[in-house]
């Protein structure tokens, strides 16, 4: 039964998804799947192809053509590959980030998302995040998680991560303003926008630490999943 179990872990921008996603599909031998990375990577496609951000003929184009895989590798990592170009560190630059919001909006493109993660899906055992993981693409997940944090830690965490990754770093009044404009967007969009699924459980991480919040997870799902005195 576990084997074959969804774990959705949503929640809003900077909360730590994918870090945890990854540590807690380690930590039970399940599949890693960072739907953000899929969102960002066609948003990516579009800078790239100087496309605007609207359906259009040349959007599904776009979409009908993309060749999009994602490749694990050690200690959890993924590398994003969008029609052979590996684009994995592009994909997380400051103009990425601003603009995936409304690229994610656009109905042709989480339909066409969709889609590809339900198949990826369909044999279950794996952890997937993202913003609409428990409402509408695994709405039967055996558990969902809301992973949340007030915005101005997840605009501390913005920063240390632009810092490891040597970007540019803003001031933290302008990433918080930068989150909070993205939090509006992502819970206001008319297709499947973000929000916490009613038999999701809410964890908020402010003051705790990766390993504590991966732990929190996996106790949840040891304690929903597992047979008792299983070990």
């Amino acid at each position: 039964m576990t084997n074959s179990a969804i774990i959705a872990i949503d929640g809003p921008a900077g909360a730590g998804k994918s870090t945890v996603t990854r540590q807690v599909a380690m930590r039970l031998g399940l599949v890693y799947l960072d739907t953000g990375a899929m969102y960002r990577a066609v948003t990516w496609l579009l800078q790239s192809l100087d496309l605007p951000v609207q359906e259009s003929k040349a959007l599904q184009q776009a979409l009908s053509d993309l060749e999009l895989r994602l490749e694990a590798q050690q200690q959890g990592d993924q590398l994003v590959w969008v029609n052979g170009k590996n684009v994995t560190e592009q994909i997380r630059t400051a103009e990425i980030t601003a603009g995936v919001s409304a690229v994610a909006a656009l109905p042709s493109v989480r339909n066409a998302l969709t889609a590809q993660q339900r198949r990826l899906g369909a044999s279950g055992g794996l952890v997937a995040e993202g913003r609409d993981i428990g409402t509408a693409v695994f709405p039967n997940a055996e558990l969902k998680v809301y992973l949340t944090a007030t915005v101005a830690e997840r605009a501390r965490r913005r920063s240390a991560d632009l810092i490891q990754r040597g970007l540019p770093l803003p001031d933290l009044k302008q990433l918080e303003q930068e989150i909070n404009t993205r939090d509006q967007l992502d819970s206001t969009r008319a297709v499947a926008p973000l929000c916490k699924a009613a038999d999701a459980l809410e964890l908020v991480s402010d003051g705790m630490s990766i390993e504590q919040v991966v732990q929190q997870i996996v106790s949840w799902y040891e304690a929903k999943l597992l047979p008792p005195g299983f070990s």
